[in-house]
């Protein structure tokens, strides 16, 4: 009998286990659901084309810009600049260059500061003043951001979205800004291409480098059997088999 007892007992415990792993997996479903159906910060896209999208961060500063912009024409090649509302305000011609060359205009906010530490009014407000300074001076209604930082949070990613904004990221961090020598950044960047990347840079002053680093990463991409393309051309283009979330 009492072996019978001791058999019962453990059988309730596992019972009573199974029943909680269940409520906690469909617990963690059920949160998991709710976030992968709400505004997502894009990383890139899932291809077998051999395809990336090189995109420019740009808050201040104007000394490498036109050298970046005649090597990219030089190459025939279209990228994304996310640029910030004042640096389009104090460098107009700079901002309508880009336009003309047939560059995509995003943007990366007004304030170089953490979306994710700001609250829902302060985020909306940064990203309309900023859709308004890059509307007035290239005439473009912009409709990807890039947030200071690639830094977010879900409040931030949902006032985004209901701006009309698709957060993007990026899978490829070229690490310029470090200025870590030029061979340095065009070995990083080799290193990590894959198709449906998405490739981090800047245009701004800080990084010395990327200017020279430029024309060689752009050689060795298109020898590699790689196109280079703009984010909206991947999201609409080459995401045949759907988004990669940051």
């Amino acid at each position: 009998m009492v072996l019978n007892l001791r058999r019962l007992f453990n059988r309730r415990h596992l019972f009573y286990g199974m029943i909680g792993l269940f409520a906690i997996s469909a617990v963690y479903i059920q949160v998991a659901e709710l976030i992968s159906s709400g505004p997502i910060a894009i990383a890139g896209t899932r291809t077998e084309r051999k395809v990336v999208a090189l995109t420019f961060d740009h808050s201040w500063g104007n000394k490498f810009t036109p050298s970046i912009l005649d090597t990219l024409k030089q190459h025939d090649t279209k990228v994304t600049f996310f640029i910030m509302g004042p640096w389009a305000k104090k460098y107009p011609d700079v901002a309508k260059r880009m336009v003309t060359d047939g560059h995509e205009i995003a943007s990366h906010g007004y304030r170089h500061e953490n979306y994710g530490d700001r609250t829902r009014e302060w985020v909306k407000e940064d990203i309309e003043k900023s859709h308004e300074l890059i509307k007035e001076v290239t005439g473009v209604d912009a409709t990807l951001i890039r947030p200071p930082n690639g830094h977010y949070s879900q409040q931030s990613l949902k006032v985004t979205d209901e701006l009309g904004y698709k957060t993007i990221i990026w899978n490829i961090d070229s690490l310029d800004w470090k200025n870590p020598g030029r061979d340095v950044i065009v070995e990083r960047v080799m290193k990590r291409l894959k198709p449906g990347g998405i490739i981090l840079m800047h245009a701004s002053d800080t990084p010395v480098q990327t200017a020279e680093a430029l024309p060689i990463l752009l050689d060795k991409i298109k020898a590699e059997g790689y196109e280079i393309v703009t984010v909206g051309q991947l999201l609409s283009q080459h995401a045949q088999n759907g988004i990669l979330r940051h």
